[in-house]
């Protein structure tokens, strides 16, 4: 039997909470050396809140020194190989003793090798299973996060029946292939050194080019730069690269798992609590990476202090760099419920990487009760509307319900939700996904 699931009346006045599975996802950053600001930087990315169209597969670990993680020479000269014909291999093998922050080349191999030496995929796995000092498993976390119809679940609880383990390795496949790490690294310079840099030379273009010209139009010249510079002076700005890496849980992988190394309470086994021990059959495979840039700047009128307006740009910064992770890979790509069937409305916006236009499929999640197997039967297209996008991006004020324009005229309502036009045929609990 085929049961749809997480779609609710259309004139429901306040839609219910959507339970659907989604991606899971373990945060972390990048430690080096100090730069301006980096012990809040650091406590604000500890503190964001986190992405909320995730589930959280946090493994303790939030951090990590890539330093500790030295490169072998061989490992180097493949890094640092010059292309075929290249005059620069001196150049480039000099180039392999500067130091992880002068070389972004070698970062992601640093992150490789902590990620295999540390065994950070043993580790998901066994919070994806809730293993014990013991070695033993259950299925707890997979059944919680596999939205499984309660009436199904009521006859065939998890382990109590062949049927109900079926159902539970079922779900775990597509759960567990949806687990995704991302590592941040950060860079945080001041603008000014940067704004006097680019001040300097171009006074200097203009001694050159403007030499024997009236001292008038120099000196008005030499006015415009020195007011770019006070502008760009200000503050500064921050930077966030990010790389996803995405566990690979595959029939293959399962299979071993669940016949070697999987045990429950009743069944303890050393030689299974060893095999995954040992095991480096977990791989983390690297997906991507992408970068956002920020501006911090301050004012004689802000009310928040400087640390804060720091923490909230840094917050703001992950949610950018996150966003262009998920337009541009396909695999990370979230779900969302649709808020409201018509108007047609979901709880996404900025934060999102939304501005207007921009398109969405519309999917119904179906159920086969006897596996458990989710599948999605598209129901259409929508667009989001210009002018009607939420600008949901993180803020540590409190959320107004109404506009007051400065006219004196009649309050408009905030926008807390983005409109979208398409259809009315949708319901409230329909997932989007945007697509290209």
């Amino acid at each position: 039997m085929m049961l749809s699931i997480g779609s609710f009346a259309q004139d429901q006045e306040k839609p219910m909470e959507v339970k659907y599975r989604r991606s899971s996802l373990h945060t972390m950053v990048v430690e080096s050396d100090k730069f301006p600001n980096s012990e809040v930087v650091l406590k604000a990315f500890n503190e964001a809140p986190f992405p909320n169209k995730y589930n959280d597969h946090t493994i303790g670990e939030k951090s990590f020194n890539p330093a500790k993680y030295t490169l072998s020479e061989e490992e180097k000269a493949v890094i640092y190989a010059p292309s075929k014909g290249s005059k620069l291999a001196a150049a480039a093998m000099a180039a392999a003793e500067v130091s992880i922050d002068s070389v972004k080349k070698e970062l992601p191999y640093r992150i490789e090798k902590y990620l295999k030496d540390e065994k950070i995929a043993n580790k998901l796995v066994s919070k994806w299973f809730n293993r014990q000092p013991d070695g033993s498993f259950d299925f707890d976390l997979v059944s919680e996060r596999g939205i499984f119809n309660a009436s199904f679940l009521d006859t065939k609880t998890a382990e109590s029946s062949s049927d109900g383990v079926a159902l539970l390795k079922t779900a775990g496949l597509e759960l567990i292939n949806n687990t995704f790490v991302v590592i941040n690294r950060f860079n945080f310079y001041a603008n000014e050194p940067v704004a006097a840099a680019i001040r300097d030379v171009a006074k200097a273009e203009v001694a050159k080019k403007m030499a024997g010209k009236p001292q008038k139009l120099i000196d008005m010249a030499n006015a415009a730069i020195d007011l770019a510079y006070e502008k760009a002076k200000e503050g500064y700005s921050i930077f966030a690269n990010s790389y996803l890496y995405k566990l690979n849980w595959n029939d293959s992988t399962a299979n071993i798992f669940y016949q070697d190394m999987y045990m429950d309470k009743s069944s303890l086994d050393p030689k299974k609590k060893a095999a995954f021990d040992q095991s480096d059959l977990f791989k983390l495979e690297f997906i991507g990476d992408e970068t956002a840039m920020g501006l911090v700047t301050f004012s004689l009128t802000e009310k928040r202090t400087e640390e804060q307006i720091i923490a909230l740009s840094t917050v703001k910064i992950i949610d950018k760099v996150y966003a262009k992770l998920q337009k541009k890979y396909d695999v990370f790509k979230t779900k969302e419920p649709l808020y409201t069937g018509y108007p047609i409305t979901a709880k996404i916006g900025v934060k999102e990487g939304l501005e207007g236009g921009e398109k969405f499929e519309v999917l119904e999640q179906i159920m086969d009760e006897k596996t458990g197997a989710i599948t999605y039967k598209k129901k259409g297209k929508i667009k989001v509307k210009k002018g009607m996008v939420w600008d949901n991006t993180f803020s540590d004020d409190s959320v107004p319900t109404t506009e007051t324009p400065a006219d004196g005229s009649a309050a408009k309502p905030v926008i807390d939700r983005t409109t979208f036009k398409g259809g009315k045929k949708y319901l409230s609990g329909m997932l989007i996904r945007q697509i290209k």
